[in-house]
């Protein structure tokens, strides 16, 4: 683009909606909850929502974080993260006898419900998803000897089934919508008798999310989308941004990943976060533009948001409990 002239105005497309979803919101509550509840520790099992910022703030406030139900100690407390866990895990936490609190996204359970419906009607369950992703390894683990994961469009060619007139289609929560949408196609050619589920299984924060980058990534030179490298569906969004008009996109996990050399030549500069991203990392970015002239900002809104989850239900047993029994002192 070379230099910038001096009459070329400076601005930041800011993205709406970005940042938590009901699902996360709900998790990290969850966690806090706990700990004010039970008193420290409490242990969760896998990342509460894939976001470094948001791992450590509850670290300091006392939860512990492990890979595997069998490193809590017998009697504890442990939490199961947003992106569910296979049947497995409920029953390695009975055999330890843990209390658990499952913060698993009520969307994510909804696709876990209908892998276990479309098995038990004889079904192969094709599973659009990342490999090695909780979501998925979760999701696997309710029916492993129906379900086939199918990585991408690129993988369609080798996917096989035992019936090809009972085959259905399922997905993790947090893909592109787009090549979500090509991988069915490649997969319909290939299985004309193919079902899919009976609402998108792509959760609606992820849509919108991808529905807001795609607006503003038409008008931008560079997109930057605040997220963890692990978080799907914030890598997604810079792959969206990419692949819808932006000259230039990064995921960074806060203000401090900004290489300055990316502003190079830049007018316009749109930003939007993951949906594990607390605000306040979307705020030390746009402050960290505007200390560099980029301080006018037009916020995006192609969709609005309204979905609240309530809180795991064993939260809500022990919260009315304690309600209950603050009367019966008073």
């Amino acid at each position: 683009m070379g230099g910038m002239s001096a009459e070329t105005a400076r601005r930041v497309l800011l993205a709406a909606p970005r940042g938590y979803c009901a699902g996360v919101d709900r998790a990290v509550i969850a966690v806090e909850q706990a700990l004010e509840q039970y008193g420290a520790p409490v242990y969760v099992r896998h990342e509460i929502v894939h976001n470094k910022y948001v791992v450590r703030m509850l670290e300091k406030k006392g939860a512990i974080f492990v890979e595997e139900t069998s490193e809590v100690p017998p009697g504890e407390i442990v939490i199961f993260s947003a992106h569910g866990v296979a049947p497995e895990v409920h029953r390695e936490a009975e055999r330890g006898k843990l209390a658990t609190i499952d913060a698993t996204c009520p969307l994510v359970t909804k696709v876990h419900k209908e892998a276990v419906r479309f098995a038990q009607d004889g079904y192969d369950i094709l599973l659009i998803g990342h490999e090695g992703h909780e979501e998925v390894i979760g999701t696997t683990g309710e029916a492993p000897e129906h379900i086939t994961l199918v990585d991408g469009p690129q993988d369609v060619a080798n996917v096989e089934v035992k019936n090809p007139e009972k085959v259905v289609w399922l997905s993790q929560t947090t893909l592109s919508v787009d090549e979500t949408m090509e991988t069915v196609d490649a997969l319909n050619e290939k299985f004309p008798k193919l079902i899919s589920p009976p609402s998108d299984d792509i959760c609606y924060a992820t849509q919108n999310r991808q529905t807001a980058i795609k607006q503003v990534a038409a008008e931008s030179d560079l997109v930057l989308v605040v997220g963890s490298p692990n978080s799907s569906n914030s890598v997604r969004l810079v792959e969206t941004a990419l692949a819808h008009g932006a000259a230039d996109g990064h995921l960074v996990d806060h203000a401090g990943e900004i290489d300055e050399a990316w502003l190079d030549g830049v007018a316009t500069v749109g930003v939007s976060s993951g949906a594990s991203v607390p605000d306040v990392l979307v705020e030390g970015v746009l402050e960290w533009l505007a200390e560099r002239g980029y301080g006018d900002v037009e916020v995006v809104q192609p969709v609005q948001e309204h979905m609240q989850f309530s809180l795991p239900k064993e939260l809500r047993r022990d919260l009315r409990a304690e309600a209950a029994t603050k009367v019966a002192d008073a």
